[in-house]
């Protein structure tokens, strides 16, 4: 499991991106991958998939609000 920032999250349209902790690429989020309802700022944790669009993050989980 890997830790970030929810940068932007779109709950109509389900999408948004997540800022890796540790540095690194921005990350795609959607609705699919995600467990806990996000909003911008929270700390989550989360796991990544590569898929053939690119990589995004799954399993995300609010650590913090």
């Amino acid at each position: 499991m890997r830790l970030g920032t929810v940068k932007f999250y779109n709950q109509k349209e389900g999408v948004g991106s997540i800022t890796p902790s540790n540095g690194g690429r921005e990350l795609s989020v959607f609705a699919h991958g995600v467990v806990d309802p996000i909003k911008p700022n929270n700390i989550v944790q989360f796991d990544i998939e590569y898929t053939p669009n690119g990589i995004e993050a799954t399993k995300v989980i609010i650590l913090s609000v």
